[in-house]
């Protein structure tokens, strides 16, 4: 009990500290004098008239859209992918089967087979067999 009375005892003087430390200065700043402070000027006036944002520059170094050209032989289906009339990459879509990619990186109209998937093969050793 004892300790209930000094536990809320010392939260009563935290209370008046704490408040006391937010009024006084606030207190100053009411009974002071203003003469030493300068008034602001006005605001500008804002113009009436309102220019139209200029339009947005061209940029040059924008890459074109690819022409996608779609095929179909049999019940497989290419989509051929050209830029500038070079054909630079070709997705085999087969019957069966995952999709995949045949891609010329270098330009030279060679193509190798991309899956876009990483090559990771885990190691296949033969511990014991039954």
């Amino acid at each position: 009990m004892i300790r209930d009375g000094l536990l809320s005892k010392f939260r009563m003087r935290s209370f008046w500290f704490v408040l006391a430390f937010l009024l006084l200065p606030a207190a100053d700043l009411l009974a002071a004098d203003n003469s030493g402070f300068q008034a602001l000027p006005p605001p500008p006036p804002m113009p009436t008239k309102v220019e139209p944002a200029p339009p947005p520059a061209q940029s040059t170094d924008r890459v074109p859209a690819p022409e996608i050209t779609i095929t179909t032989h049999g019940q497989t289906r290419y989509q051929e992918y050209r830029i500038g009339g070079q054909l630079y990459m070709i997705k085999v879509i087969p019957a069966k089967g995952p999709p995949y990619y045949l891609i010329d990186r270098n330009g030279t109209g060679r193509f190798s087979r991309s899956d876009f998937a990483p090559r990771v093969s885990p190691p296949m050793w033969i511990l014991k067999r039954f």
